[in-house]
C-alpha cells in the first residue's frame, strides 16, 4: 500500500523574475488572484526639428550667362542692352525659369545661426541650387526682420530715387509698400485669384484691381514683404499664360490714402516709444492698470479733496515742478542757480557800498556842484579865428555879385 503522507498547507511562491511591478497579488480565503498592473501614463515631448532648405533646382543645369544682346550698350543700371531695341521692353519679356514654392523650399541655411542676415534672392526667385548650404535665409520675411533703410532685404543697396520705369531696387527716401501689377488677364474672379496668388508672401493690408485697364495695386503691411513678394512673382503668370510686369508704384494721391499713411506712421512711433518706456509706465498712461489709476487719483490730489491735477502737471518735470518725482534730479541744479544768484547779489552789495555817494545838484541847474566846480578852474583858451587873405591878380572878386 502507498503511504500517504499529510503536508500543511503552504503558501503559492512566485518567481523571482516576476517583479512587484509586472504583477500584484490579491489575497482572498480561499484562492489567490493575480491581477495587472496599472498602466502609467508617459508624456511624449514631440520636438520637431527645423528641416533644412532644399535645393530648388539642380546644380548641374545652372549656367552663370549674360542677357542676350538686344542693343549697342549694355546699362549697368537698367541690367539691359539699350541702343537699337525699338520694341516694348515689358512685351519683349520671356516667363521667369522658376517659381519659389515657400512650404516645400523654406528651411534653415549657414544664414540662421547669423543675426541679422539677409535673405537670398535666388530662392525668392525659385532658382537657388545651393539649398542648405546657401548664406542667406530661405524663408518669408517676419514682422522682427528689419533693415537699415539704405537696404533691400536683399542685401541691395537703394538709391535716392527711383528709376524711370519704377522698377528695381527702389529708393530710400520713401518707404514704398505698394506693388503695381501689370498685364493681367482679366476674368471674373480676379480679385481672388490676384488675393490668393500675393498672399503666399506675406499679410497683405489691401488690393485694388482696376478690371478695365488689367492693373492691380497690392499693399503689403510690411516693407520686408513687399520687397520679397516683388522679386518672387516678377514674371510670373497667375492663371493663364500672361507674362506679369512688376514695379513700384507711385504715392497715391487719394488724400484718404495719404491719411491713412499719415496715421499708420504715428502708430509705429507710438509703438517704439511704447518699447522703449518701462510697461509698468506705458499701462499707467494708457490707463489699462486699475490700480495704478487708483494711484494716480490719489496723488495727483495732493491733499486737496476733490481734484485732480491734468496730466501735463501731474507730469511735468523740472525744479519746479509740483509732483516730487518730477523734481528729481533737478534739486542739485536748483540750488546751484540759488547759490549764484545770491553771490551776484552780494557783490552788487558790495559794489553799492565802495562807491562814494553821489553828491547833490544844485537847485535850478542841470549840472553839479562838482561839474560846475571844474568848470571854473579850467582856463580854455579859444583860438580867434583867421581872417582870409584879399587875393590880387586877375581874377579880383571873381565871385562878388558887382558889375
Amino acid at each position: 500500500m502507498a503511504e500517504v503522507v499529510n503536508r500543511p498547507d503552504t503558501a503559492v511562491n512566485l518567481p523571482e523574475m516576476a517583479s512587484e511591478d509586472s504583477l500584484a497579488l490579491t489575497t482572498t480565503k480561499n484562492t489567490t488572484e493575480v491581477t495587472a498592473p496599472a498602466e502609467k501614463k508617459v508624456k511624449k515631448i514631440i520636438r520637431r526639428k527645423k528641416r533644412p532648405a532644399r535645393a530648388q533646382v539642380d546644380p548641374a543645369t545652372v549656367k552663370s550667362e549674360p542677357p542676350a544682346q538686344t542693343g549697342t550698350t549694355f546699362n549697368i543700371w537698367y541690367n539691359k542692352w539699350a541702343g537699337g531695341d525699338k520694341e516694348d521692353s515689358a512685351m519683349s519679356q520671356t516667363h521667369a525659369k522658376g517659381r519659389c514654392n515657400i512650404a516645400l523650399d523654406s528651411g534653415y541655411t549657414k544664414a540662421d545661426g547669423h543675426p541679422g542676415a539677409f535673405f537670398c534672392l535666388y530662392f525668392a526667385r525659385g532658382v537657388c541650387h545651393k539649398g542648405q548650404d546657401c548664406d542667406y535665409l530661405h524663408r518669408l520675411p517676419g514682422p522682427y526682420d528689419i533693415f537699415p533703410q539704405n537696404v533691400d532685404c536683399f542685401g541691395r543697396d537703394k538709391f535716392s530715387d527711383y528709376r524711370d520705369d519704377m522698377g528695381g531696387v527702389g529708393s530710400f527716401s520713401r518707404q514704398n509698400r505698394t506693388i503695381y501689377v501689370g498685364r493681367i488677364h482679366v476674368s471674373d474672379d480676379i480679385e481672388e485669384i490676384v488675393a490668393r496668388h500675393f498672399a503666399e508672401w506675406g499679410p497683405i493690408e489691401r488690393i485694388r484691381v482696376l478690371s478695365n485697364r488689367g492693373i492691380a495695386f497690392v499693399t503689403y503691411r510690411d516693407l520686408a514683404n513687399a520687397e520679397f513678394a516683388k522679386e518672387a512673382m516678377a514674371w510670373q503668370s497667375l492663371e493663364g499664360n500672361e507674362i506679369l510686369n512688376l514695379r513700384w508704384s507711385l504715392p497715391d494721391p487719394n488724400p484718404m490714402a495719404q491719411k491713412r499713411e499719415a496715421r499708420r506712421i504715428e502708430e509705429q512711433a507710438a509703438e517704439a516709444i511704447r518699447k522703449a518706456l518701462p510697461a509698468e509706465f506705458v499701462a499707467e498712461i494708457e490707463g489699462k492698470d486699475p490700480e495704478a489709476r487708483k494711484r494716480r487719483k490719489i496723488e495727483s490730489g495732493y491733499g486737496l479733496e476733490g481734484y485732480e491735477a491734468p496730466d501735463e502737471v501731474h507730469y511735468a518735470r523740472g525744479p519746479n515742478a509740483v509732483n516730487p518725482r518730477g523734481r528729481e534730479g533737478f534739486e542739485l541744479e536748483h540750488e546751484q542757480r540759488l547759490m549764484l544768484e545770491a553771490a551776484e547779489q552780494e557783490m552788487m552789495q558790495e559794489q553799492q557800498y565802495d562807491q562814494p555817494p553821489p553828491q547833490q545838484q544844485q537847485q535850478g541847474g542841470i549840472f553839479s556842484s562838482s561839474t560846475l566846480a571844474a568848470l571854473q578852474g579850467a582856463q580854455v583858451a579859444v583860438a580867434s579865428k583867421p581872417a582870409p587873405k584879399t587875393s590880387t591878380g586877375p581874377l579880383v572878386a571873381y565871385d562878388s555879385d558887382s558889375d
